[in-house]
């Protein structure tokens, strides 16, 4: 556990002040103005008493002492009312700041290497930054952005600290000093009790994460039948009672660290106000100190014992701010594995035909103590259809991955016509790309906008196409908004939702309207009947006509369409060949295609489906 910050807290603070210049330059502009309205009203509360005592004690005309007040109450309305101003509009600049910082929080989320998905620093590291910007975590209501404004008052405090000095530098420099100490030493405690947070913040994340999956869990839809038909409840709210409990107790340690501190805080500021006040009036009885220089001191001295803590508590809080900064700034800068950014650019018009091989690649999930794969080689032609079979847990998907750059190999290279593909930008390499996977993301938003994967302009024309390809067409030209229907109902309470098999054709549409060279399968037809099935079968085989296409499928009656048929057994290419050549070399393939074939022939489909 690492508990010193990455960043000290001037960089954190040089860095919040350039995004906010970027984006809200409110953020900047505003509190100057609202703190130059605090520091003027801060001198007119301080001289407004003495100065019309002494006018009184002059015996002034009655309408120069209205005169007077007059002035300071003016200026006093003048300021309250800009400062009010100042917050509300400083308070639009604050949520776009915090709009922009979470729109940056979601771009790396969707552009990271995607081996960082895997990595459980890396999520919980994406936790926290998300909690920087809108407030939450240790630090409640501690957001990245209040670094502008916070680094602004503690300067101008400063200014008002040195204006309040300049008044009182005729008192005894012991005042000043013991008025310095006591809030130094209030600020130290406080710190401890801020550090002992930070340093937990690993606890507190873990914590935090397991209870968003529980939630997530219990909330997600496709959970539900299980809960109810296997009773799931009781060992949901335990787990859910046993983490509630960690939680608590984290908390209660923390609050008793910050009550401690204020506690102290309280103590040492009766001290202080109790020894500067009992100065005054000695210098009132002793040394005939007139009313209204007894009141500027007086004023002064908690004024100038409110700039100190101001100061203090400015640093305090921007250092609280600047462990949120840190959190965001290490999710930035998590490093990337992959060619996000730079590499070699491609393109489909770079090439004429695509040919991708694998030589001699392995590949092992991180803590995992076996390869996935093993010393694999393969190449694929360009136009070639390839099909990948084998077991659960032969390394398909796997496969897969590789050859789509999700994943780099653990040993040896994946290969783009002979050129390594960690030498391009992988987003680059990604256009080159399109799929159909059994797991695929649906977004709530209608059917045109998932197919076009689009909310701006997009060709209406080939999305009504590509439904039409897709065998979708039947289903949803009865709605009354067609393809403009949105899907789910958390957006829309009237959307529709689409069975397995309408999902799955829906994902094909949508392959088909990215229209990549390379088109890869991952049991697409996995939630689909026979019957259906084989009807998709036949719209894959017209659609990867004239593209290089990988096909994993669980059933091998599927596979008769692609031009060659891999094998994977225990992480290796066992056997490789058409359906006919594996069919007669009598190995492992044709073992497993008869058991399917019986399983079929005895009416196991009907439940298949």
């Amino acid at each position: 556990m690492k508990n010193k910050p990455q960043y000290s807290v001037l960089q954190n603070v040089i860095y919040a002040m350039g995004l906010a210049w970027r984006h809200a330059k409110l953020l900047i502009v505003l509190p100057i103005c609202s703190a130059v309205a605090s520091i003027t009203t801060n001198l007119a509360q301080l001289y407004i008493a003495p100065t019309i005592l002494r006018k009184v004690e002059q015996l002034v005309p009655l309408g120069e002492l209205l005169g007077t007040i007059g002035l300071f109450t003016l200026v006093l309305v003048v300021c309250a009312s800009l400062k009010t101003y100042f917050k509300e509009i400083g308070y639009v600049g604050s949520v776009r700041m915090s709009h922009e910082m979470n729109k940056v929080i979601m771009n790396k989320a969707c552009t990271t290497s995607y081996p960082n998905e895997l990595i459980t620093e890396f999520r919980s590291k994406q936790t926290e930054a998300y909690k920087a910007v809108i407030g939450g975590g240790l630090f409640r209501n501690t957001r990245l952005e209040t670094a502008v404004p916070l680094s602004v008052d503690l300067i101008l405090a400063v200014v008002g600290f040195a204006l309040y000095l300049m008044i009182l530098r005729n008192l005894h420099p012991f005042l000043m000093v013991l008025t310095v100490a006591v809030s130094v030493v209030s600020y130290f405690v406080s710190k401890y009790a801020n550090d002992w947070a930070y340093q937990h913040r690993v606890e507190h994340q873990g914590i935090t994460m397991k209870k968003h999956y529980v939630t997530d869990f219990v909330m997600d839809n496709s959970a539900a039948k299980d809960i109810r038909i296997f009773g799931m409840r009781d060992w949901l709210s335990d787990v859910w009672a046993s983490l509630g409990a960690a939680w608590f107790a984290l908390y209660r340690r923390r609050e008793g660290k910050l009550f401690a501190a204020k506690v102290a805080d309280a103590a040492l500021t009766f001290l202080k106000n109790g020894i500067a006040y009992w100065y005054l009036i000695s210098l009132a009885l002793n040394d005939g100190l007139g009313v209204p220089e007894f009141l500027l001191y007086f004023s002064a001295v908690s004024g100038f014992t409110g700039w100190v803590t101001t100061i203090l508590n400015n640093i305090s809080a921007l250092h609280k701010t600047s462990l949120q900064i840190c959190a965001y700034r290490e999710y930035m800068d998590y490093p990337e594995p992959f060619n996000i950014v730079g590499g070699q650019s491609v393109s489909r018009d770079d090439f004429s035909e695509y040919e991708l091989r694998l030589e001699d690649v392995s590949f092992r999930y991180e803590k995992s103590e076996e390869d996935i794969l093993s010393h694999v080689s393969l190449t694929i032609k360009p136009g070639e259809k390839l099909a990948i079979v084998g077991l659960n847990g032969a390394g398909k998907t796997t496969l897969i991955k590789l050859l789509c750059g999700y994943l780099d190999p653990t040993e040896g290279r994946v290969l783009l016509n002979g050129q390594d593909i960690r030498e391009f930008n992988r987003r680059d390499y990604y256009t080159l790309f399109t799929a159909v996977f059994q797991d695929f993301s649906r977004f709530e938003a209608t059917i045109a906008q998932n197919v076009a994967q689009s909310f701006g302009e997009f060709d209406r024309a080939r999305v009504d196409d590509c439904v039409k390809r897709s065998g979708l067409w039947e289903t949803i030209k009865h709605y009354p908004k067609g393809i403009d229907t949105m899907l789910g109902k958390l957006m829309d309470e009237n959307g529709v939702e689409l069975s397995g098999g309408q999902n799955q054709r829906l994902m094909l549409a949508r392959a088909l309207y990215k229209d990549a060279p390379i088109l890869l399968l991952d049991e697409p037809t996995a939630a689909l009947d026979p019957i259906a099935e084989n009807d998709m079968y036949q719209r894959y085989n017209e659609m990867t006509a004239g593209r290089t296409s990988v096909y994993i499928s669980h059933r091998l009656a599927s596979t008769r369409f692609c031009d060659r048929i891999l094998f994977l057994e225990n992480g290796c290419i066992a056997e490789e060949g058409t359906h006919e050549q594996l069919m007669a070399l009598g190995g492992g393939y044709c073992t497993l295609f008869n058991v399917q074939s019986q399983y079929y022939q005895e009416g196991g489909a009907e439940h298949e489906a």
